[in-house]
């Protein structure tokens, strides 16, 4: 935040999904656990003690599952997109940057996890105006 601007960012952390996402058919077919985090900078904080004026962090974490387990991808990249888009959906929402994570992927070497981050606003066209 930037300017003298007040602000809030509702999180969440830690979202585990079970979904069919991968290049690999495998990964397609048996599925895999996905972790997921998402940050939500509102438009403004809320001015009252009432839930209807900021994002309902249930609301958030039941459609980023929702989405990340209506459909199938190749690319981690177009779920977190898709799970951006339906954040943006919600006009109190500026910005939201969303991680998802594949800690079980098929690797030829270890590595502890596997991940993508993607960031977008309202105003560089990422969702509704």
């Amino acid at each position: 935040m930037s300017g003298g601007r007040s602000g809030c960012v509702v999180e969440v952390r830690g979202l585990k999904v079970f979904a069919h996402h991968g290049v690999l058919a495998s990964e397609r077919e048996q599925g895999q656990d996905f972790m997921i985090d998402i940050s939500m900078v509102m438009q403004a904080p809320p001015e009252k003690d009432d839930v209807g004026e900021t994002v309902d962090y249930a609301w958030a974490a039941s459609e980023a599952a929702r989405v990340t387990t209506s459909s199938r991808h190749d690319l981690i990249e177009t779920v977190a997109r898709e799970i951006a888009q339906a954040m943006l959906a919600d006009g109190r929402v500026a910005s939201v940057t969303v991680k998802v994570s594949k800690p079980d992927a098929p690797m030829p070497v270890p590595v502890t996890d596997v991940s993508v981050t993607l960031t977008l606003d309202r105003a560089s066209g990422g969702g509704p105006q």
